[in-house]
């Protein structure tokens, strides 16, 4: 249910305007504030410095600076309805996953990795990040990419005897080294390079490793009235989670608050129903595979303990565990990041700022913790991540004319579509749905687990890749062009930029997710690390040769707005041409996070319409920022959208 948030308490937060005030396009902006008496002329704003000039540990304490303020607004905030359905989501949508990914790891690494490793790895990260993290709104466990990392890393050393959960301790007590000099050094202002581009591929990977394993979990379920009928549940599922989610976001069928409730818990009400579906008097004597679970609190193997004993292991496999280490860490650096900065994407009017650096810091901590307690290693979890931060949007209902060829001025073409105002940051709901998850390892939870049928499993796979594949980039792209030319968005950027230029921007982005998603299939998967990272310079330095800068601005863009990218310098590498493409070319239009811009307001997207406050010249220098670049901010801002609706509250419906 849509609901006015409470003031924010922390600094330079004014209160958000009334619900249901928007900013007219075409309005004329109120004048902007007198500028203070500290701030000199653009020209003697000290520019950013270069990459390779390093202030130890600067970015880390920014980071602490700007947030440590908003900490108690952080709990306070948490007193809103959007708390509550985005936290069962969330417990949901995290746990069931996770417990796939331990059947992965179970069988792949002969029982080293089990369902209660892979829980209490989930409470791990939910603890951690959701009371010290910059960023508690990003949801951190066991992803799809780590599954692959552990048990590629069991394959490569089974056979020279290696004691596993050792060499994998080693692994993440070098990768927490490595994890804190790229805190300490400020290497997240590398993230100023980062652009749709990588995002997106790696964003369609992970969609396409959700669906595959959905199908994978179908295949071991047998033949016969067992297999046929677990198809049949995984259908089902996602054909009403779908359902559901559409219902909430696009259809006006019922009142609005029936249409967010279904929203909010229509995905986790199709889970249960169900499981119980599968347990009616006609289903119960078929014979359905369920999720194993184990003893409450225990390991998988009981005889090892909690504790690794990783002093065991010869001096050779330890530092043998160094390139996986640094495999590793060039994995989470650039997955939790990326994770981070779709969840605080520019579609998302987000008010607090954010510390990756920080954050970054305590991935470490956890990484090295994880391999202390034989743990899979957790981080960022994509689609997850962006998932919470939708859940937690307050939307209000406005109107939108038709984007279509045709006349959109008269009252037929004009639609109702929902609105995000602003989102609820706090950090209840990932402490919320951490301790769920802790609570589910106790005996009784664990036989409520073992109930679920696989193929229920299986559908909340195929329902949470298609979301995510339905609101990415090239999917958007890829959408357009098959879309008959005379009835195209007609405000879509994607108008002034030349089929055959989208479709090689596309087919870039596709051959760089094939050759991702064959690497992964293969022995040599543990270096797949390498080749994602890659797809930073090849962004930077390959398509600008074969792109002008501005079919560029009009196909790519920064990921997330200048607001949230102050943490890594305040710049963003692709955002100066103006575009960003999304498919409806909406965007925000002239906000200026800090400095002299003069004082335009968002239309409602990103801070709710608020003036945004000035700081002196010697802040802006100490951060890095010159105020001639943030004069230029709203113009390669985008929101991502879907299907060529503006619905504004996020990328895809849950």
């Amino acid at each position: 249910m849509a609901s006015e948030n409470p003031p924010l308490s922390g600094p330079s937060s004014p209160p958000p305007p009334p619900v249901g005030q928007l900013l007219p396009t075409h309005t004329a902006l109120p004048p902007s504030p007198p500028a203070p008496t500290t701030t000199s002329s653009p020209a003697t704003i000290q520019k950013p410095e270069p990459w390779y000039k390093i202030h130890l540990g600067r970015g880390m304490y920014l980071d602490v600076k700007r947030r440590l303020p908003y900490y108690w607004s952080d709990w306070t905030d948490a007193w809103d309805y959007r708390v509550v359905p985005a936290t069962v989501y969330m417990f949901f949508a995290n746990i069931l996953p996770a417990l796939a990914f331990s059947l992965d790891m179970l069988h792949k690494t002969d029982g080293e990795y089990g369902v209660n490793e892979t829980l209490l790895a989930s409470v791990l990260g939910a603890v951690v990040f959701s009371l010290g993290a910059c960023q508690p709104i990003v949801i951190v466990g066991v992803t799809g990419p780590i599954t692959v990392f552990n048990y590629t890393v069991y394959n490569i050393m089974k056979d020279s005897g290696t004691y596993y959960l050792g060499f994998m301790c080693w692994i993440g007590l070098w990768s927490l080294v490595f994890h804190w000099i790229l805190a300490v050094t400020n290497s997240c202002n590398w993230l100023s390079y980062v652009t749709r581009f990588p995002c997106d591929i790696f964003g369609f990977y992970v969609a396409l490793i959700y669906l595959q394993k959905g199908v994978q979990i179908l295949e071991t379920l047998g033949d016969g009235s067992p297999f046929w009928l677990s198809v049949v549940v995984s259908l089902l599922v996602f054909c009403i989670a779908y359902i559901c989610g559409e219902i909430g976001t696009k259809s006006t069928l019922f009142k609005h608050w029936i249409r967010v409730f279904i929203k909010d818990y229509g995905t986790p009400l199709t889970v249960i129903f169900f499981t119980g579906f599968a347990y009616m008097p006609r289903m119960k004597d078929v014979p359905l595979e369920t999720l194993p679970t184990s003893i409450a609190f225990m390991p998988t193997v009981e005889s090892r303990g909690w504790f690794v004993h990783f002093w065991d292991l010869p001096l050779g496999h330890v530092f043998l565990a160094i390139p996986f280490a640094i495999l590793l860490t060039v994995l989470f650096w650039f997955d939790h990041n990326v994770s981070s900065l779709i969840a605080q994407g520019s579609e998302y009017p987000l008010r607090k700022p954010a510390g990756f650096h920080w954050d970054l810091f305590l991935l470490g901590l956890t990484t090295g913790i994880s391999g202390l307690l034989g743990l899979p290693f957790p981080n960022g979890l994509i689609p997850q991540a962006p998932f919470h931060t939708e859940s937690l949007c307050v939307t209000e209902i406005v109107t939108s004319s038709s984007s279509s060829s045709t006349n959109s001025s008269t009252d037929d073409n004009r639609k109702p579509v929902l609105k995000a105002t602003h989102v609820v940051e706090q950090r209840v709901s990932n402490l919320a749905q951490g301790l769920i998850t802790l609570i589910a390892m106790t005996g009784p939870l664990l036989s409520v687990l073992h109930l679920i049928p696989q193929g229920v499993l299986a559908g909340l796979f195929f329902i949470m890749g298609f979301q995510a594949l339905e609101g990415n980039g090239i999917t958007l792209k890829l959408v357009y062009l098959l879309q008959e030319k005379r009835l195209r968005p007609r405000d879509s950027p994607f108008r002034s930029c030349p089929d055959k230029k989208i479709w090689l921007f596309v087919g870039l982005e596709l051959l760089g997710f094939a050759a991702t998603f064959a690497i992964t299939q293969t022995v040599a998967a543990v270096g797949f690390p390498i080749f994602i990272i890659l797809l930073i310079p090849v962004r930077a330095m390959v398509l600008p040769r074969w792109l002008s800068e501005q079919e560029l601005g009009v196909l790519d863009g920064p990921t997330a707005s200048e607001f949230t990218m102050v943490s890594c310098g305040g710049n963003s590498f692709g955002g100066k041409a103006g575009g960003s493409g999304n498919e409806n070319g909406q965007r925000v239009r002239g906000v200026l996070l800090e400095g002299e811009g003069d004082g335009e307001e968002t239309d409602g997207e990103m801070g709710g319409g608020r003036r945004k406050k000035r700081r002196s010249e010697e802040e802006l220098a100490e951060m890095g920022e010159s105020t001639g670049g943030l004069d230029t901010v709203g113009a390669g801002v985008r929101r991502r959208l879907s299907r060529g609706q503006h619905t504004g509250d996020g990328i895809s419906r849950v």
